[in-house]
């Protein structure tokens, strides 16, 4: 199902994206794709505002695309309506999840410090 969603939703699919079913444990299933992704990044801490924006822009649009070719474009449109409702929720939720994410990042960089969680030094990488 998972795999399925994904080949749907993606406008091009991972070269080696699937799932076979466990040998040894039957019934079970294991997901598959490429190890790296080979794609560009985008330095949003060094980014200007403008610059900003117009990627929030382009991601928004990808992921209303993606949406939009996984189910009935009409009813997803019905749904969402002509107000702000949509995107005043979207807000909110952003908002509420940035909060976690810096609070998830805070605890990492104290494990990390502290010595509890070790991790790589990409000074040298």
């Amino acid at each position: 199902r998972i795999v399925r969603g994904q080949k749907l939703m993606q406008a091009v699919s991972d070269l080696f994206l699937g799932w076979v079913d466990g040998v040894t444990d039957p019934g079970r299933h294991y997901y598959g794709r490429q190890l790296h992704d080979m794609k560009g990044t985008f330095d949003v801490e060094g980014a200007k505002f403008a610059t900003l924006e117009l990627y929030a822009d382009l991601c928004a649009q990808t992921l209303a695309r993606a949406h939009a070719r996984s189910g009935d474009t009409v009813a997803i449109a019905a749904y969402l309506g002509e107000g702000k409702a949509f995107a005043d929720a979207v807000e909110v939720f952003s908002v509420a999840e940035s909060h976690l994410i810096a609070g998830d990042h805070r605890r990492l960089s104290e494990a990390i410090a502290s010595g509890e969680l070790p991790a790589a030094d990409t000074e040298d990488a």
